[in-house]
């Protein structure tokens, strides 16, 4: 199946949408040729020479990562550092590189939601949704199509509230017009007032699909001028938005969800605040360097919560009884891979996949007793 690189990020960014990163972040397209065509994906956390070289040895001509190859400007390639040595090394190789940072994380089935599954919650949810990202797409349509152009917004991704789909506003009313020379009205005569007994269509629709509802919405009208309206809402998107949160199916003392964490991210250590005797049944998460959410974890009655990257008086300031455990930045993010392949694999089940074989992870731990035990 030939595919260009500009078809696949497309179709990626329909399930990770761009639009979801934060500010500072440079998730999306770092190196290749739009046009180019791609066949085989190496997935990984991060992008070193020795993941290009990799890639460039399997034949896989995009590497797909969580971490961005260029987070900072470069103001030169003299292959100095591992920016730029990967940037000139991929552009030789012709191998391109697509990063989906805070884009993934803020994606309500992405970072953090994997990270909730491995540690073993159930009812899982987004800890901290996302705010002004949806909108509302009023439109007006005669009453004989208007079940074609609900089915045609609802395609699209329009009418998701919550766990439920499909949802919409309709109302009865009466639209007016006039059809100038040279119009092919729908109904009513050019040159005549006519009145058309109409439905008033309302869904919703996060902002990043807005233009396919619109483009689908038109398609299915039957008017030439179609009446419609985009508003800008600023209710949460709990589809999206930072951290996970879940409970676990049966209670477990701290030290006993700690051990759990061990055996999951392989660590030899994890750094942790709290009372390891304590039950812990609602859990908190968010993959990478989510200390910040803490307050958020605690006001939505987490017993423990668990992230990467967490400084020393960020654990002095946590509730008292609430467990915080660090697993690691990278530990924390890795699984987010298997999202990635299996998406892929859904979609282009011809594409030759991998996960990247280099250790990326920067962070070693030196002098550790793999026969000691948490205390």
């Amino acid at each position: 199946m030939a595919i260009t690189l500009a078809e696949f990020t497309g179709w990626l960014e329909g399930h990770i949408p761009p639009s979801f990163q934060d500010d500072y972040d440079n998730s999306g397209l770092q190196v290749g040729d739009p046009g180019a065509q791609v066949n085989s994906v190496l997935l990984t956390v991060d992008v070193t020479p020795g993941v290009i070289d990799e890639a460039a040895a399997h034949g896989c001509n995009l590497v797909l990562s969580h971490h961005p190859l260029i987070f900072r400007p470069l103001k030169r390639l003299a292959y100095g550092s591992n920016s730029e040595v990967c940037v000139a090394a991929a552009i030789s190789k012709g191998i391109a590189v697509y990063s989906a940072h805070t884009s993934f994380d803020y994606t309500g089935n992405g970072v953090s939601r994997i990270l909730a599954e491995k540690a073993g919650l159930q009812g899982i949810r987004v800890l901290e949704p996302l705010k002004g990202r949806l909108m509302k797409l009023v439109t007006y349509v005669p009453e004989s199509h208007a079940a074609m152009v609900r089915e045609a917004l609802f395609a699209a991704g329009a009418g998701h509230i919550g766990n439920y789909d499909r949802c919409s506003y309709n109302m009865k009313g009466e639209g007016t017009f006039r059809a100038g020379e040279g119009t092919d009205p729908f109904a009513g005569r050019v040159g005549e007032h006519h009145t058309e007994s109409e439905i008033r269509i309302e869904v919703i629709l996060p902002s990043h699909l807005k233009g396919a509802c619109i483009k689908a919405m038109l398609a299915a009208h039957p008017y030439e001028e179609v009446a419609w309206d985009l508003i800008a809402l600023e209710n949460e998107y709990t589809g999206a938005g930072a951290g996970a949160i879940g409970t676990l199916p049966a209670p477990l003392a701290g030290a006993a969800l700690l051990q759990r964490l061990r055996e999951l991210t392989g660590l030899p250590v994890i750094r942790y605040s709290g009372d390891t005797a304590r039950t812990i049944t609602t859990v908190a998460v968010c993959g990478g360097a989510g200390s910040h959410l803490i307050s958020s974890a605690a006001r939505a009655g987490a017993d423990a919560f668990i992230t990467g990257d967490i400084k020393y008086h960020t654990f002095t300031e946590a509730p008292e009884k609430m467990l915080v455990a660090d697993i690691g930045h990278y530990e924390s993010e890795k699984f987010s891979l298997e999202i990635l392949y299996n998406l892929i694999q859904k979609k282009f089940p011809n594409f030759a996949l991998r996960f990247s074989g280099i250790k990326t992870n920067p962070i070693n731990y030196y002098g550790y007793d793999k026969t000691d035990q948490i205390s």
